[in-house]
C-alpha cells in the first residue's frame, strides 16, 4: 500500500466497482439528509460497495437500506456501547471487513467535525479522503483541497446568503444534503434531495389525524406551551385526534427541555391528545409519521423524520421571511414542497452572528413568541381541508 492512502478527493475516477465507505452522526436530521448521498452513490456505482459506519441511534433506518434494492451493502455503529473494550470491537470489525470487501477506495465523512470520526476515517486509511481526517501522521487534519467542492469545507458560514453567493457558479443551494454531495463531487438535481424516501414501519397502535412534537435539545428553539394550548383547543373543536411524540417522559424532561409543561400539556388535553411519547423506536416513529395526515414539529429530529416519509410537515421555525432568526434553516430545512415553515414577525441576526453555536434565550423568545399560533392553525385547515 505504501502511502498511497488518505489523498483528498477531487473527483478522481474510482472504476465500476469502488469500495466506498460513509462515516454517518449519531443525530437523526443529520443521517436523514444523508440519504441522497446515499442513492446517488448508488446510482453512480450500481455495481459498487457501499458501506455505512453509523450510530446506534439510527441503526434501524441503516439496516433497512441494507437491500438489493437499498444503497446499502454493509452498516457498523462507530458508537457502539459495550462494556468490551470498544476500540478492539471497531479494529474487528474494521479488519473483517476489509478482508471480505477489500481496501477502502473512498471514505465519505458526513460527521466530519467529529473528533472520533476524524480519527476512524484516517485509521481505516482509505484511498481518498471526502470530509474530515486526520492526516497520515495522525498530528493534524488531512488539508481540505483548494477545489470548491474541498474548501468550502473550511467555512464557517454554511447557512448564510454570503456562503451561496461565494460558490453561487458551484451550488444551487446552502442545504447540507447538497453539499455532502458536493464534497463527493456529486451533481444532485432537486429531485435528489427532496425525494428523501426514508424506510418507515408502522407501530401497532392506531394513528391519530395529527402528530405533534415540542421538545428539542436546544432549548431557545422551543415554542411556547401556551401557544401548543391554543392549537389543541382548536382540534378539539374540529374533533381532530392528536398524538404527542418523543423519547419517554423522563427523558424528554433530562434531555429536551421539557420540564413539567409538556406532561402539564397532556394532562390538560387528555380527552383528546394521545401521548405517544417513549412508544416508538425512530423506524415506527417514522411509520407513524406516514400514517398521520399531518405532522407539526419544532426544528427537531421529528420533523426530518416526517418530511423524509413524505407527510405533510409544519416546522415551528424562529425565523423571518427572510430566513434570519433562531434556526439555520438556510443549511438544514428539509426541501420536500410537503414541509413548509412557519414565519417569525421578528428579526434577529444575533444567532447567525454566532454560528448558532451559543443561544441567547432572551432574544430566542422574541423570534419564537413572534410565531403566533393563527399561522399554525391556517395551516392545519389548509392541509386538512377544514
Amino acid at each position: 500500500m505504501g502511502n498511497n492512502f488518505l489523498q483528498r478527493y477531487d473527483g478522481h475516477p474510482l472504476g465500476e466497482k469502488p469500495h466506498i465507505v460513509v462515516l454517518g452522526s449519531c443525530k437523526v436530521g443529520n443521517f436523514v439528509v444523508s440519504i441522497p448521498l446515499l442513492r446517488l452513490l448508488k446510482k453512480k456505482y450500481p455495481y459498487g460497495i457501499i458501506d455505512f459506519w453509523g450510530s446506534e441511534a439510527t441503526k434501524d433506518f441503516e439496516e433497512a437500506l441494507c437491500f438489493s434494492s437499498e444503497p446499502l451493502s454493509w452498516r457498523c455503529s462507530w458508537d457502539i456501547k459495550s462494556e468490551n473494550n470498544p476500540l478492539k470491537i471497531l479494529a474487528s470489525k474494521a479488519l473483517e471487513r476489509e478482508q471480505e470487501a477489500g481496501q477502502i477506495d473512498l471514505l465519505i465523512n458526513c460527521d466530519g467535525f467529529n473528533p472520533l470520526t476524524q480519527t476512524l476515517a484516517s485509521w481505516l486509511r482509505p484511498s481518498f479522503v471526502a470530509g474530515g481526517s486526520l492526516n497520515n501522521s495522525s498530528r493534524n487534519l488531512l488539508n481540505w483541497g483548494d477545489l470548491p467542492n474541498q474548501k468550502f469545507l473550511a467555512d464557517k458560514d454554511w447557512d448564510s446568503e454570503l456562503f451561496l453567493t461565494r460558490y453561487k457558479n458551484n451550488f444551487k443551494s446552502n442545504y447540507i444534503a447538497e453539499l455532502l454531495c458536493r464534497m463527493a463531487f456529486l451533481d444532485p438535481e432537486e429531485k435528489d434531495l427532496s425525494n428523501i424516501n426514508l424506510p418507515w414501519l408502522k407501530p401497532n397502535f392506531s394513528i391519530p389525524d395529527i402528530l405533534i412534537h415540542c421538545t428539542t435539545t436546544r432549548a431557545a428553539k422551543l415554542w411556547p406551551f401556551e401557544y401548543w394550548d391554543s392549537v389543541l383547543i382548536f382540534c378539539k373543536e374540529q374533533n381532530l385526534k392528536v398524538g404527542i411524540v418523543g423519547a419517554s417522559p423522563n427523558q424528554q424532561i433530562n434531555d429536551y427541555h421539557a420540564g413539567n409543561e409538556e406532561n402539564s400539556l397532556i394532562n390538560r388535553h387528555s380527552e383528546y391528545l394521545i401521548d405517544l411519547r417513549g412508544r416508538t423506536n425512530l423506524i415506527e416513529l417514522a411509520g407513524a409519521s406516514r400514517y398521520a395526515k399531518a405532522v407539526i414539529s419544532v426544528d427537531a429530529g421529528p420533523m426530518h423524520i416526517a418530511a423524509g416519509v413524505g407527510t405533510p410537515t409544519l416546522a415551528i421555525v424562529g425565523n423571518d421571511k427572510n430566513g434570519d432568526g433562531v434556526s439555520p434553516i438556510r443549511l438544514w430545512l428539509p426541501r420536500t414542497p410537503l414541509l413548509e415553515r412557519t414565519i417569525s414577525s421578528y428579526t434577529s441576526m444575533k444567532f447567525s452572528e454566532n454560528h448558532y453555536r451559543n443561544d441567547d434565550l432572551e432574544e430566542a423568545k422574541r423570534c419564537m413568541y413572534s410565531v403566533k399560533p393563527q399561522q399554525v392553525i391556517d395551516w392545519i385547515k389548509k392541509k386538512l381541508n377544514l
